[in-house]
């Protein structure tokens, strides 16, 4: 893995400065400069506008790495990226329609509950274009193995930005309305980067000219996108209807401890999400190479980094949950939304690329099947649990059908294709942390609750340096994740040898 080592390893690092970034202003400045009704409209506007964006994208997400490889001539491509982007251009104005055509609706639904929001719903529109080019471009990038620019900009420059308009609202020198509207706008900045960097590059030509994909690729990428276009929409319709569904049923403020939570959630995955950006388009290229083994040798190698990070990124956040949300009270309601939550997420991140693997293979268009079916789960399921449970209902209705989708995904794979993610190494981790969870429980119970801490960080720091000497140092001493333990231990190699080199 080593394209994937290198590559994960730089955009693990942007990711990890750019998650500091945005803990610090989520869960920080978010939390002290905005009421709970402000968080809930912004992450509500910025939440639906993504969705807007996945309507918006007809399919290009996958269809870029899927048929990349048959068209990568070393510049320009022979027009594919232009091809879709206009294909985008089409979905964005069929989607901004869309908008107008049933804003009677959207007051409707959210004028009683959730009133503020009828305000800004419009800026669902700019949010969901800029970031529907924005993931065109850098999926486009990620086909060319070039990651690094596309992580700066969105994790680094676009939450600096975020930060700067923050300051900006602290010193009173704009209101919330201004700060929406530029917090808003700011999203078109990663995406214009992009657009010139394509441009100069050559891979990116404006003109009809350039588009010279065959009568009989189009009639596949069309066909292909066509399936794909629900199954891209899966994932964040589940995240978009849970937000929305709350909004309308309870209000913005539980919006607010929702999406926050959601936030944190989203940033714990932050070094697995690196690995799967750079690891999903060489799944395309064995594919086309028909290397059935070195794809068996990803999705297995992945899976196992993926089950180690989500055992690491859970227990990072929920062993000192309490004293973590000491410091929100308001949103206390939180921590067992965080919980069922990152059970969906720990099997999701176990699973790996198995929804990669699914839409770029033949079989893709039976993967519509296991979309719809998890679309429909969570919808339902919140019907249900949002008017009796609240914010954790829906948090459980998630999670249950996460883990029914993916449990299905994983064994038709297996079925037709005779991949699946699992080793034995996988069990001696999990007994691993079955023990070292029932420590910290015991820890936990009858240690920390008795004692009187000064600070509420000194347990929070404690609980870490047991983390990291319990989850990480034996882990890396007995080798109980064999791809974790040689990443870094060929990162401590390379790391030697430059200093040497420099000596």
């Amino acid at each position: 893995m080593g394209l994937v080592q290198r590559e994960t390893l730089k955009t693990t690092i942007l990711s990890s400065v750019g998650l500091v970034l945005g803990y610090v202003n989520k869960a920080v400045l978010f939390l002290i400069l905005l009421s709970p009704e402000q968080v809930g409209l912004v992450n509500l506007t910025v939440t639906v506008g993504l969705l807007f964006s996945q309507f918006a994208n007809l399919g290009t997400i996958y269809s870029v790495w899927r048929f990349f490889p048959f068209f990568h001539n070393g510049r320009g491509n022979y027009g594919f990226l232009f091809l879709n982007v206009l294909i985008v251009l089409l979905g964005v104005i069929l989607m901004s329609l869309v908008v107008f055509i049933f804003s009677d609706t959207i007051v409707y639904l959210y004028d009683d509950k959730s009133s503020l929001f009828v305000e800004y719903y419009l800026w669902i529109i700019p949010i969901g274009v800029a970031h529907v080019y924005y993931v065109l471009f850098d999926n486009y990038l990620r086909s060319l193995h070039n990651n690094v620019l596309s992580v700066f900009l969105n994790e680094i420059m676009l939450r600096l930005m975020v930060m700067l308009l923050l300051l900006l609202l602290y010193l009173k020198c704009i209101g919330f309305h201004q700060f929406f509207i530029f917090h808003a706008l700011l999203y078109f900045l990663p995406t214009a980067v992009l657009f010139f960097y394509l441009i100069k590059k050559g891979e990116l030509t404006l003109s009809l000219k350039s588009i010279q994909v065959s009568n009989r690729f189009r009639r596949l990428i069309f066909y292909f996108s066509s399936f794909s276009y629900v199954n891209t929409l899966a994932v964040l319709l589940v995240i978009s209807m849970d937000a929305m569904m709350i909004a309308h049923y309870i209000s913005l403020k539980a919006t607010a401890v929702y999406t926050t939570v959601i936030y944190i959630t989203s940033a714990v995955m932050v070094p697995y999400r690196s690995l799967i950006r750079v690891s999903s388009p060489l799944v395309a290229l064995h594919w086309k190479n028909r290397e059935i083994t070195a794809l068996q040798n990803l999705y297995t190698k992945s899976s196992s980094v993926g089950l180690y990070f989500a055992i690491l990124s859970f227990s990072v956040i929920w062993f000192p949950i309490k004293e973590i949300f000491s410091f929100i009270p308001e949103y206390s309601e939180g921590i067992y939304v965080f919980l069922f939550i990152m059970i969906g997420r720990m099997v999701d991140m176990f699973c790996g690329l198995n929804g990669t693997i699914f839409s770029t293979s033949r079989k893709y268009k039976y993967d519509l099947i296991f979309s719809v079916f998890l679309c429909l789960s969570v919808f339902y399921l919140n019907l249900l649990l949002i008017p009796v449970y609240g914010i954790i209902g829906a948090a459980i209705s998630t999670s249950l059908a996460y883990v029914v989708y993916n449990i299905l995904r994983c064994w038709y794979i297996f079925h037709y294709y005779k991949l699946q993610p699992m080793c034995k190494q996988q069990l001696f981790l999990l007994l691993y942390f079955t023990l070292f969870f029932s420590l910290m429980f015991a820890l936990d119970s009858f240690l920390f609750q008795s004692i009187a801490f000064s600070n509420v960080m000194i347990p929070i720091l404690m609980k870490w340096l047991l983390i990291f000497l319990g989850l990480v140092i034996p882990v890396y001493c007995l080798n109980l994740e064999k791809e974790s333990t040689q990443y870094v231990k060929g990162l401590m190699a390379t790391f030697r040898k430059k200093k040497a080199t420099s000596i």
